[in-house]
């Protein structure tokens, strides 16, 4: 299995980003897809997870309304939209697959829950 995540670079202070995960070596509509982030000194948090499906995603608190998760299944690749950044966001990001995934289940938010992770894309918001 392996997930490549791209898209990450530096930006300034309110602007936006991409971030891409291709994933490969598993049937990927099986699992649900996540993106975490670490600071330096900090532990892994949560950023986002959606569904098999695409119809259902979490995301956590602070990145409510400025950061939307969507995949497509068809490219294999789950995708991190992110609006409004701020020096805060400044962080290794990676995505990570959760599953297989046989019934409908709650999206989980913890870095133990996931199978597989990316290497990781380097976010740095400059204000």
């Amino acid at each position: 299995v392996q997930l490549v995540e791209s898209g990450g670079g530096l930006v300034q202070d309110g602007d936006s980003l991409r971030l891409s995960c291709a994933a490969s070596g598993l049937i990927y509509s099986y699992y649900i897809m996540g993106w975490f982030r670490q600071s330096p000194g900090k532990e892994r948090e949560f950023v986002a997870a959606i569904n098999r499906f695409g119809i259902y995603a979490d995301y956590s608190d602070s990145m409510k309304g400025r950061f939307t998760i969507s995949r497509d299944n068809a490219k294999n690749t789950v995708y991190l939209q992110m609006n409004t950044l701020n020096t805060d966001d400044t962080a290794v990001y990676y995505c990570a697959a959760d599953g297989p995934v046989y019934m409908v289940r709650t999206l989980s938010t913890d870095v133990r829950d996931y199978d597989y992770w990316g290497q990781g894309t380097q976010v740095t918001v400059s204000s």
